[in-house]
């Protein structure tokens, strides 16, 4: 039986990145996210992640694909994130929940749901963010969930403890993506200056942090691990 690798978010990005090295491993792969991923050979569960019904529906098909891979190793990638532009000062509760109900609770929904039905040699694998440990202004609502996403890494960690299923954060840079691209309004200066804030002097790309994604999955001794993927960024 193929192992399998379930990934939020790979309609583009790392996420699809990530989709096509796991199906190049032999893996069959299931992408959920609202729009389909573009990798030849990935089955599509049409989801959004901030609606409950929505998140739910898909579970219930995710625990009938699991049922027939009993016993195959499972990589779980919580690779979906909603980035928003705005302050501690001005953010209302609605627009927090917004963020927090893709980046935490679709989280907690998929672990709650397909965790107890994962075997032995599987991962959990949260793709956090160099805001995961630090900040910068102007992105309130992402950087209080990439916090919180290095906290439900560690409790998994914790939690799961003997059942041979390991975790990890990896802890992306600024990656060319279309998150990225859309967060600076597509302005190349801007995107120049954040790729000029590494030793590298460019952005990282999404194929980068997909072949540490596929490596975490089969190196279990980084269990609990935080795993930074940023060209060696510059410190302020």
């Amino acid at each position: 039986m193929n192992p399998l690798a379930i990934l939020t978010g790979a309609s583009s990005g790392i996420g699809a990145a990530a989709a096509e090295q796991f199906v190049g491993r032999g893996f069959t792969v299931i992408n959920l996210s609202r729009r389909d991923c573009p990798v030849e050979g990935v089955q599509n569960l049409t989801t959004d992640l901030a609606d409950a019904n929505s998140l739910n529906q898909a579970s219930a098909s995710l625990l009938e694909r699991l049922s027939l891979h009993a016993g195959a190793p499972v990589c779980l990638v919580h690779n979906a994130s909603l980035m928003l532009k705005d302050r501690c000062d001005t953010t209302e509760d609605e627009d927090l929940l917004r963020a927090l109900s893709v980046n935490v609770m679709g989280i907690n929904t998929l672990n709650r749901r397909l965790l107890p039905e994962l075997g032995r040699g599987s991962s959990v694998l949260y793709v956090g963010s160099t805001l995961s440990e630090k900040a910068v202004a102007g992105a309130y609502s992402y950087i209080v969930s990439k916090h919180a996403q290095l906290g439900m890494m560690r409790a998994t960690c914790q939690d799961l403890m003997g059942r041979g299923i390991h975790t990890a954060l990896i802890c992306p840079g600024f990656t060319d993506t279309s998150m990225l691209r859309q967060h600076v309004g597509n302005d190349e200066a801007v995107l120049e200056s954040l790729g000029g804030m590494n030793s590298f002097g460019r952005l990282v790309q999404p194929s980068e942090i997909a072949d540490l994604i596929v490596w975490a999955h089969h190196h279990p001794a980084i269990n609990g691990s935080v795993m930074h993927a940023n060209l060696g960024q510059l410190e302020h």
